[in-house]
């Protein structure tokens, strides 16, 4: 399948009900460090989340929601939180899209729910790690030794940013292999081949993830444990 047909473009109202708890959401923004991320990874994503929850209730106006969680900033409050997509898509500044999980990874994942949704559940409120983050995408220092402590990364789970939640919650659910979840970008998140062939882009103008689906986990140069 070619990119044009790996890619599609919808509105969030039109795909909601097909989102599955596991599938990934990939973000692209706006700010100065989502720029620079955008510089250092030569991608056009800068964060991802994971639907944690879907057709959630809310008993104040009966309506239902998807609900994800994420390692981020945002109203105000900066680290791991859930959050609901249909209020990020309303205020997000920058591109947002759905990446389901593949078949073989769903199956993978229903095998293994209770650590993945648990490991999850547990980092929830545990503080925001903006310098791990950025070792993570500075790799091409990772082999100079007077710059290798500045960017490479030891697994630490004390504070989080956010693929390296997705990550290690991904090796929990047995989607991935082991992996050094503190050295994973965002982008590597999208290229992982275990989601669908189709993605969509549900928010910002057109714009195709290069490599999504096409690194089998096994040739992945970043894996270090």
């Amino acid at each position: 399948m070619d990119v044009c047909q790996q890619y599609q473009q919808r509105s969030y109202a039109q795909i909601r009900e097909r989102m599955q708890p596991g599938d990934i959401i990939a973000f692209g923004g706006n700010s100065l460090f989502s720029k620079w991320a955008k510089l250092t990874t030569r991608s056009v994503v800068t964060h991802v989340a994971v639907v944690i929850k879907t057709k959630v209730l809310d008993e104040r106006n009966g309506h239902y929601f998807n609900q994800a969680i994420e390692a981020t900033s945002y109203n105000g409050k900066c680290g791991v939180m859930l959050t609901r997509l249909s209020e990020r898509v309303a205020t997000y500044d920058g591109d947002m899209w759905w990446l389901p999980l593949s078949n073989n990874a769903r199956i993978s994942l229903e095998s293994n729910k209770s650590a993945f949704f648990d490991f999850l559940l547990k980092q929830n409120h545990k503080p925001y790690d903006i310098w791990q983050l950025f070792g993570s995408t500075v790799d091409a220092t990772d082999n100079i030794p007077l710059l290798k402590k500045i960017s490479l990364n030891s697994e630490d789970f004390s504070s989080l940013f956010c693929s390296e939640l997705v990550a290690e919650a991904m090796e929990r659910g047995k989607i991935i292999g082991p992996v050094n979840a503190s050295e994973v970008t965002p982008i590597d998140i999208c290229r992982f081949n275990v989601f669908d062939e189709q993605y969509v882009q549900f928010r910002g103008k057109s714009k195709t993830i290069t490599g999504y689906n096409s690194l089998p986990f096994n040739t992945w140069q970043c894996v270090s444990h």
